[in-house]
């Protein structure tokens, strides 16, 4: 059995860009974390399934379910689960005002590759 200590971190994406969703994976599987990813919201609702995550990174701006959408829903199923926000657009919206997140847990599309991995283990670490 593998202790907590020598456990990778689970990390969940959801973005509907596939070339965003296929280089954060390949960038967080090269930094040491295991990834599973979506690009379709409403899939990655319907196969999550609680306390398997560190941190579940959602994109603001999806079809079907938005990132805020898709974040209540897996609420409902993991109480505890931390999430980051993709966003290419406005960072601390009203929206997240309304679900009271956190500034901290929004990282602005583009981001340097050194900054995603450092703000990532910032959260997973927390």
């Amino acid at each position: 059995m593998i202790s907590n200590k020598e456990r990778k971190p689970r990390i969940l994406i959801v973005d509907d860009e596939q070339d965003i969703n296929t280089t954060l994976k390949i960038l967080l599987c090269i930094n040491g974390f295991e990834v599973d990813n979506y690009s379709d919201p409403v899939m990655a609702l319907k196969h999550f399934k609680s306390n398997i995550y560190d941190l579940v990174i959602l994109d603001l701006k999806m079809p079907k379910l938005n990132g805020f959408q898709l974040y209540e829903e897996i609420k409902k199923i993991d109480t505890n689960v931390k999430a980051c926000f993709l966003t290419a657009g406005e960072i601390y919206s009203d929206a997240s005002k309304d679900m009271k997140c956190d500034p901290s847990c929004f990282i602005r599309k583009p981001v340097e590759n050194d900054e995603l991995i450092r703000r990532i283990n910032e959260m997973v670490s927390c």
